[in-house]
């Protein structure tokens, strides 16, 4: 598969961000439900009056149903007439175009080899919980989870540090048809800050569906007590779905920065990250 943009199209990068709760995730879907994908692309077609074409959005992650993104990107190929039309009117238009929840803060020509999706090197999300007694602040409450439990700050370090690294998340990840769960789990950590809230920062070369949400709910498990710190990794080396990992509810995900190596290494990244990983000493089948 190539990254060639087409004779007579050039490929623009998108840096945008949206509020996820009116959203049935980043991608379009029969049944007209509104997403950020066909919000965007209806916005980009109006704003430059090209009626029916098909401006498809690639995006470096699919977040889900109410999961927010402050640092997304994505990519789309505008036909080189079109780019030289609107392009430096094309941000501002975009901002009276599209809906309050959603807004591009960069368009700019993508470099040779951009791939929004098989580019990126990581991508860092951060999930938001409290246990304060009282609740979450009310002008909080569409990005921070209440959990009624005490937690346990250290405990939840201890526990994180026996995930990071590459494995095959196939105990926190739900499985979809001839996709690996291989992944690298470059950072996992949890601060809580002054006024109570505890941010988990999660950085992984990539994440397969649910997985940042599942590994949240194990370590939660670990912070209240109800399980001690080497059962998240225990979990992890079961390789199968335990059914005391609760996938977090998802308003307190958001998608934080996405990450590209130097532009000369844009196309070699996007070939490298196509390839199908298996775990050192694992054949082809036992990947997924």
């Amino acid at each position: 598969m190539s990254d060639e943009v087409e004779p007579g199209f050039v490929r623009v990068r998108l840096d945008l961000s949206y509020d996820g709760a009116e959203f049935s995730g980043w991608a379009k879907q029969a049944g007209g439900r509104r997403t950020v994908q066909g919000v965007v692309e209806d916005a980009l077609r109006t704003v430059t009056r090209s009626g029916d074409a098909s401006y498809e959005l690639t995006v470096a992650g699919r977040t889900d149903a109410g999961v927010h993104a402050r640092g997304q990107v994505a990519h789309v190929d505008l036909p080189v007439g079109v780019w030289e039309e609107h392009r430096e009117k094309l941000l501002k238009r975009l901002a009276g175009r599209l809906p309050k929840d959603v807004r591009v803060w960069r368009v700019a020509p993508a470099p040779a080899g951009f791939n929004a999706r098989f580019s990126a090197i990581w991508r860092r999300y951060a999930y938001r919980v409290t246990d304060h007694p009282g609740g979450v602040d009310p002008l909080l409450r569409g990005h921070v989870l209440w959990h009624d439990w005490p937690l346990d700050v250290e405990a939840m370090n201890e526990a994180a540090r026996g995930l990071v690294g590459e494995h095959d998340f196939a105990a926190y990840c739900k499985r979809r048809e001839g996709a690996t769960t291989i992944r690298t789990l470059q950072e996992l950590h949890l601060e809580r800050d002054g006024a109570g809230v505890v941010t988990a920062t999660v950085r992984a070369d990539a994440f397969c569906h649910n997985m940042v949400r599942s590994l949240i709910g194990a370590l939660l498990f670990v912070g209240d007590g109800h399980r001690g710190p080497e059962w998240p990794a225990k979990v992890l080396a079961a390789g199968v779905r335990d059914s005391a990992v609760h996938v977090v509810r998802p308003h307190g995900l958001t998608l934080e920065e996405v990450a590209y190596p130097a532009d000369d290494l844009l196309a070699a990244r996007s070939r490298e990250a196509r390839n199908k990983r298996t775990l050192p000493g694992a054949g082809a089948a036992g990947c997924c």
